[in-house]
């Protein structure tokens, strides 16, 4: 029965993808894509794969230092609140993002204003290459710097003790302890990480500064919204799905097989976080962390406290657009929780079967392939072909929400995906053989065993899809309208008819329902870090 629930599961995302591209190419006619590959898209697909990659190789050097010293400092005032504020990045739009990094590294932001107080006169510009990269860090870092932290607290608290017992220094335990956990999850997230950078949008068309840093992702959206070439914006996605898959599929056979082993369960204890030498490295780097994502949080805060926060509240547009907002973003992060463990689960059953053939292989490698790939189908790309699929049958506006919760639902898989696969893979490593040999099975088995282990990365995980869905502006996009207004559609309607004010208050407000959210996600951490 799981295994063919997890069939039609994927049969779906194949359909929903499908349907739309087939929607979007019996709009045009022929010939639409003659010029796919001239200079500009080469040029175009030359830039995307350099700033997806310099994205990706800094994000993982900055968050395997954040991670280290987050799992070694376990107890320090302020840890859960810092663990909230690296969940944060997730739940903003792009736009509100970019809008306080501009404040932060732009021409007359902070830190220009202090090199100008130093005596330095040229500033620094936030735009083109530069502002790209710092941008995905903002946003590539903190998810990272999670993951690996999730790594890193699976490890057996045995590990911990005969460290100690051996005498092991800093460095020793980073190679022969930290480094093969982190190393064996380093693939997934760089992958991860590189899709989201090729495929990021608002902020290469708010930072670019213009067609020298523009990515395959802003060729798609200008094939369809400005010369309205579907076969074109098609070809393009095609590319972009080979570059990217093309290393998704090497990074994959780069992954070494995880270690897990039998543990007694104890609370994890750290030794090596201790001396003062280890206090003040670790120390360093989480305040390197906490000003670099907290400061663009800091300026959007200062900016929405400026605004009439009382009469937002109070208007009916901006309720409705709450309640929009979380009609959406619930169901999507329930179908994205359930897809993903069930996907997983389903993999873990073929992949452990003594005689596996060719077909349980095939599709064991399908569920793993299309938690990742939905990421390379852009949603401008599913929205329009929904829209124009549904055009035919009378007011789209009627089947907006069922294609949004869709599209939003997909766009949250890989996230929830890397979330859950690793905890589950360790959880069925440590009991499954024990849980079989004593017969568990069932409720009994999910009430005794699998949810007070998973409990934890199963909210993490639902806490990353719920705020998300509530962030995204790209599926909605298409669909927005007065009678379909989420909280970033509102945002933005307000951006565009220059009222900053109201603007800059709405972003407050969705950052604090994310930061609420990120409460659910680590809820359990604050007690764990006072057991350790």
């Amino acid at each position: 029965m799981t295994i063919t629930a997890a069939a039609f599961c994927l049969g779906g995302i194949l359909l929903f993808v499908g349907l739309a591209a087939a929607a979007l190419l019996a709009q045009s006619g022929e010939g639409g894509a003659d010029g796919l590959f001239d200079d500009y898209i080469w040029r175009v697909t030359r830039f995307t794969l350099l700033q997806a990659s310099l994205s990706t190789v800094l994000s993982i050097l900055f968050s395997i230092p954040v991670s280290r010293a987050l799992a070694r400092q376990a107890s320090f005032p302020g840890r859960i609140w810092m663990l909230r504020l690296m969940a944060l990045p997730l739940g903003l739009p792009a736009l509100v993002a970019a809008l306080g990094l501009i404040e932060v590294w732009g021409r007359q932001g902070l830190l220009n204003k202090g090199l100008a107080a130093l005596g330095l006169q040229q500033p620094i510009s936030i735009y083109g290459l530069f502002g790209i990269l710092v941008a995905h860090v903002f946003f590539n870092m903190p998810l990272a710097s999670r993951l690996m932290l999730a790594g890193l607290e699976r490890i057996p608290p045995e590990y911990w003790r005969s460290s100690a017992n051996l005498g092991m220094g800093s460095l020793a335990i980073f190679r022969f302890v930290e480094w093969p956990a982190i190393r064996g999850l380093l693939p997934g997230i760089a992958g991860l990480v590189f899709m989201l950078c090729a495929t990021s949008f608002t902020l290469v068309l708010t930072l670019g500064g213009g067609p020298a840093a523009s990515t395959i992702e802003v060729a798609i959206y200008q094939a369809l919204r400005f010369d309205f070439d579907p076969p074109r914006a098609i070809a393009l996605s095609s590319l972009q799905v080979v570059l990217t898959g093309t290393l998704l599929v090497a990074l994959k056979y780069l992954a070494p097989p995880p270690e897990e082993g039998a543990t007694s369960g104890r609370a994890t204890r750290r030794f090596d976080g201790l001396s003062s030498a280890s206090r003040l490295v670790d120390g360093a780097w989480l305040v390197l962390a906490l000003l670099f994502v907290g400061l663009p949080f800091a300026a959007i805060a200062v900016s929405g406290m400026q605004a009439d926060l009382a009469r937002l509240v109070g208007e009916p547009a901006v309720r409705r657009a709450l309640a929009s907002s979380i009609a959406i973003a619930l169901p999507s992060a329930i179908i994205s929780v359930a897809m993903a463990a069930l996907m997983i689960r389903t993999q873990r059953l073929l992949l452990a079967r003594r005689r596996r053939g060719m077909p349980d292989r095939l599709f064991a490698g399908a569920i793993g392939a299309s938690t990742s790939f939905i990421l390379l189908a852009p949603p401008v790309v599913l929205g329009a072909g929904w829209f124009l699929l549904l055009r035919p049958f009378g007011d789209v506006a009627r089947f907006a929400p069922f294609v949004v919760i869709a599209i939003n639902a997909l766009m949250a898989l890989p996230f929830v995906h890397r979330v859950l696969a690793p905890a589950m893979a360790t959880h069925a490593a440590r009991t499954g053989r024990l849980a079989a040999s004593l017969g568990i099975g069932g409720f009994h088995r999910l009430r005794w065993i699998d949810w007070p282990a998973l409990r934890k990365p199963l909210l993490m995980a639902f806490s990353f899809a719920l705020a998300l869905s509530l962030g995204d502006l790209g599926a909605v996009a298409l669909f927005g309208s007065q009678d379909l207004a989420t909280l970033p559609w509102l945002l933005y309607s307000r951006m565009g008819s220059y009222r900053t004010a109201d603007a800059a208050g709405l972003a407050l407000l969705l950052g604090l329902i994310c930061l609420v959210l990120t409460m659910l996600g680590t809820a359990g951490e604050k007690a764990e870090g006072r057991r350790a």
